[in-house]
């Protein structure tokens, strides 16, 4: 987890979008912080809300952004196989 100081997390709360991996990965973690709120706090059920969604998403970018430019790449260096 990332350890931004308060004048990042400030600008991030107040909207500025995430330029770094560690800026997105705290965007990402106040998410979730809310929606442990909304919930009332942690619960089974709510924590896999938060791990299904996290685990859709990821396979989500990986078969629409990874897996996409996996390909480019394989077609312009070829196979690795």
């Amino acid at each position: 987890m990332p350890y931004l100081s308060q004048g990042i997390r400030a600008s991030l709360d107040d909207g500025r979008k995430a330029l770094t991996p560690g800026e997105l990965n705290y965007q990402i973690s106040q998410l979730i912080r809310s929606y442990v709120a909304m919930k009332n706090g942690l619960s089974y059920n709510c924590i896999n809300d938060i791990v299904g969604a996290l685990e859709c998403n990821k396979l989500e970018v990986y078969r629409k952004l990874a897996a996409n430019y996996e390909d480019v790449k394989e077609r312009e260096n070829g196979s690795v196989w």
